[in-house]
């Protein structure tokens, strides 16, 4: 029979003699590897004292966590699979099998650290050739959190709440007026289903002034800190994720707000790209959700080339031709009008939806980030940082790697 020798119980596979040779040397474990190695991870170190059992290497976990979010894998307990299973993470990991909460926990622990290892990557690429800042491209987009959209607090939900009981707490008071005294059993269940409610009624008003306080019409119970943003399909439960990226498709701002409309964020955005790059960027990109004429002045403070459609030009600018409605009042607006009218202005303001939306193609399409795996406004912000990262090192793997 021409059939190759089948031997499961080989010892070679247990383990290749070599990695490389299995892998090839140009695989993205590999490159991950040699970023990693040229980072800074002393604000990692710097968090484990000398008392204690010994800890896992930042090395260590940073690695096999950011070639984890190139491959679009953000679940621990899946990530301790990997280890495993997988030969590269086997070799990022030299060996060793971190479980899913150590490997949670160091995500946990480390949020400010994990944030600036963006800034960290960055630089590399910047060190490599990359990052071009002639044409930024900034757009945000709506991630689902986690949280059901029906497990909300209203003021309505939260009097009915109140009432409902309050009206158990009087059926249990009769219980317990109506108790034989000899039946001490059913009266010290009473007693203490009474007292249960009672401590679930003192909570009701000072959540209401949570309530009150957030400004909302609707919170959600399971995560506090998402909104209730509008998008494409109706309203979501979750975050306003905002990406800037460059000529060379390079993320290179990245941040997670509770912002209901885009225009809150288009300054902070440009002012970070500068901070993080050293410089302005010379052409500044962004879709009509983020006009504003406040906007429009701070660009124009700034001396920045910007391309900020209102929405109804942006309607043309999208779709081609038709009327364009409404009347520019404001000078700074009807320079914004004349200027991506022209031939031109057209052309360079069609770049934007080539540099931007691929990106948020990759991330939500190939790599999952339709919806967060954590809760809270912090721990988002370090899973899109990871995620927006990875991708920035796929990025440079694919150009210089």
């Amino acid at each position: 029979m021409k059939f190759f020798d089948y031997n499961p119980d080989q010892a070679y596979l247990l383990l290749p003699p070599s990695v490389e040779s299995v892998l090839g040397s140009h695989h993205l474990c590999f490159y991950v590897r040699r970023i990693v190695a040229k980072l800074d991870l002393a604000a990692f170190e710097a968090d484990y004292g000398e008392a204690g059992r010994l800890a896992y290497h930042p090395t260590l976990m940073v690695g096999v966590w950011l070639y984890a979010y190139a491959l679009g894998m953000s679940s621990s307990r899946r990530l301790e699979q990997r280890i495993r299973e997988d030969l590269a993470f086997r070799s990022l990991a030299a060996g060793a099998q971190p479980d899913h909460w150590t490997l949670n926990e160091f995500r946990r622990r480390h949020a400010k650290a994990l944030n600036d290892l963006f800034t960290q990557v960055l630089e590399q690429a910047r060190r490599a050739g990359l990052v071009r800042l002639g044409h930024v491209a900034i757009d945000s987009t709506r991630v689902k959190a986690n949280a059901s959209p029906n497990r909300v607090e209203t003021e309505e939900k939260l009097r009915h709440e109140r009432a409902r009981i309050r009206q158990q707490i009087r059926r249990w008071q009769k219980v317990c007026d109506a108790e034989d005294p000899n039946e001490g059993a059913g009266v010290e269940l009473a007693q203490r289903e009474r007292a249960r409610l009672e401590r679930q009624l003192a909570e009701i008003p000072p959540r209401l002034e949570r309530l009150k306080k957030s400004g909302l019409k609707r919170r959600s119970v399971t995560d506090p800190e998402s909104r209730f943003l509008k998008a494409r399909q109706g309203f979501t439960l979750g975050y306003t994720a905002t990406l800037a990226v460059s000529e060379d498709h390079l993320i290179v701002e990245q941040r997670v707000s509770q912002e209901v409309t885009d225009n809150g964020t288009l300054i902070p955005v440009v002012e970070a790209v500068e901070a993080r790059g050293g410089e302005a960027p010379r052409q500044v990109s962004a879709d009509s959700g983020f006009f504003a004429r406040g906007i429009l002045q701070a660009l124009a403070e700034r001396k920045l080339d910007a391309d900020v459609p209102d929405s109804n030009l942006g309607r043309v600018l999208n779709r081609g031709g038709g009327p364009l409605r409404g009347r520019a009042t404001h000078p700074l607006h009807r320079q914004m009008r004349q200027k991506l009218q022209s031939p031109f202005g057209r052309a360079i303001y069609g770049l934007r939806k080539a540099l931007v939306e691929p990106v948020f193609g990759v991330l939500k399409e190939q790599r999952g980030m339709r919806q967060f795996r954590r809760r809270g406004l912090e721990r988002v912000g370090v899973e899109f940082a990871l995620a927006s990262t990875a991708y920035n090192l796929t990025r440079m793997y694919s150009l210089v790697g």
